[in-house]
C-alpha cells in the first residue's frame, strides 16, 4: 500500500510537470496512472479536470470534477479541496457561457470555502446575468408602445401611472433620451424633484443637443430653490436656441430668484467642499484674478477643459459671471 501511495506522488509530481510544460497529453496519462494507484485522492481527480479544462474539453472537465466532489465527500477531503473542485465546474461552466450554472457552482464552491477570489467571480457572472438580460429586454417597438401609454396618461393627469408606462419603456429602450426627459415632466409634477433632477441629467448625457433636457433641469433647479444653478441649465438651452420662449421665461424667473438674495447663494455655495477646493486652489486664484481685470483673460483661460469645469462650477453655484 506504501508503495502504491508513493508511485502515486511520483506520477502525481511527472503529470505536474507535464502539464507547466502544457504538454496535456502526457500529464493526463500521468494523472490516470495516479489515480489508478491512489483512486480516493481528490487532488489527483482535479488536476485530471484542470487538463481537459485547459485542452478546451469543458464537458469532460465537469464530469471529472463532479467525481472528484464525491470522492472528497466520502473519504472527508479537506473542505478546501472540495471548494476547488466546485469552484473549476464553475469556471468550466462560464467558458460554456452557462452563466446560471457558473454562479450555481461558484456559490457551491463558497458554502465550502468562502475564497475572496472566487467571491469576486461569482459577483461577476451575477453582473453578466443581469447585463444579458438586461440586452435580451430591449425592445424599441414595446419601448414605443409604452411611452405612448405615458403620453396617454399624463394628459389625463395619472402622473404615477404614466411614470411606470415611462420606467417600462425605459427599460425597453435605455438610451432613448426623450424617455427620460418625458418621466422627468412626471416626476415634477409630483414633487418628486431629486428623481426629476436626475432623469433631466440623464437625458442630457444621453443626448447634449436635445434642448428639452436643460428645459426640465431649469425647471426642476427652480422648484428645488436653486436658481443660480437653473439660470446656468437654462443659459445652456438658450446656447442651442436662443430664441426658446420657455428658455427666456426660465433665464427670467431664475435671474429673478438668484437676484432676491445674492448673498444667500454666495454663502451657501461658499460653504460647498468642491468650491473651497477650487477658490484655495492658488492658480485659480490667480487665474480668477487675471479675468476680474481683463475680460479677454477669461475667453483664454476657458480654452482648458480642466479650468473651464472650475469655472462652471464657479458660476453654477454665483460665485463669478461672465455676463
Amino acid at each position: 500500500m506504501a508503495d502504491a501511495l508513493k508511485k502515486a506522488i511520483e506520477e502525481k509530481e511527472k503529470g505536474n510537470a507535464a502539464y507547466k510544460q502544457k504538454n496535456f497529453d502526457l500529464a493526463l496519462q500521468h494523472y490516470e496512472a495516479a489515480i489508478q494507484l491512489d483512486p480516493t485522492n481528490i487532488t489527483l481527480h482535479t488536476n485530471k479536470g484542470a487538463v481537459y479544462f485547459e485542452q478546451g474539453k469543458y464537458d469532460e472537465c465537469i464530469q471529472v470534477c463532479e467525481e472528484a466532489v464525491n470522492i472528497g465527500r466520502e473519504n472527508r477531503a479537506d473542505f478546501k479541496l472540495i471548494a476547488k473542485a466546485l469552484s473549476r465546474i464553475a469556471t468550466a461552466y462560464l467558458k460554456k457561457n452557462e452563466l446560471e450554472a457558473a454562479l450555481n457552482y461558484y456559490n457551491k464552491s463558497l458554502t465550502e470555502h468562502r475564497q475572496p477570489d472566487i467571491v469576486k467571480k461569482a459577483q461577476e457572472v451575477q453582473q453578466k446575468i443581469k447585463e444579458r438580460d438586461r440586452l435580451a429586454y430591449i425592445n424599441p417597438e414595446l419601448s414605443l408602445f409604452e411611452k405612448e401609454k405615458g403620453n396617454e396618461a399624463f394628459k389625463e393627469g395619472k402622473y404615477p401611472l404614466a411614470v411606470q408606462h415611462y420606467t417600462e419603456a425605459i427599460k425597453r429602450n435605455p438610451e432613448d433620451a426623450k424617455l427620460y426627459s418625458n418621466r422627468a415632466a412626471c416626476y415634477t409634477k409630483l414633487m418628486e424633484f431629486p428623481m426629476a433632477l436626475k432623469d433631466s441629467e440623464e437625458c442630457i448625457r444621453l443626448d447634449p443637443k436635445f434642448i428639452k433636457g436643460y428645459l426640465r433641469k431649469g425647471a426642476v433647479l427652480l422648484a428645488m430653490k436653486e436658481p443660480t444653478k437653473a439660470t446656468f441649465a437654462y443659459q445652456k438651452a438658450l446656447d442651442l436656441d436662443p430664441n426658446n420662449a420657455e428658455a427666456l421665461d426660465g433665464y427670467r424667473k431664475a435671474l429673478m430668484a438668484e437676484s432676491e438674495d445674492p448673498e444667500a447663494v454666495k454663502q451657501k455655495a461658499m460653504s460647498n467642499p468642491e468650491v473651497q477646493q477650487i477658490l484655495s486652489d492658488p492658480a485659480m486664484q490667480m487665474i480668477l484674478a487675471q479675468m476680474s481685470k481683463d475680460p479677454k483673460a477669461a475667453r483664454e483661460h476657458l480654452k482648458n477643459p480642466d479650468v473651464a469645469a472650475k469655472i462652471e462650477k464657479l458660476m453654477e453655484c454665483g460665485i463669478v459671471s461672465l455676463r
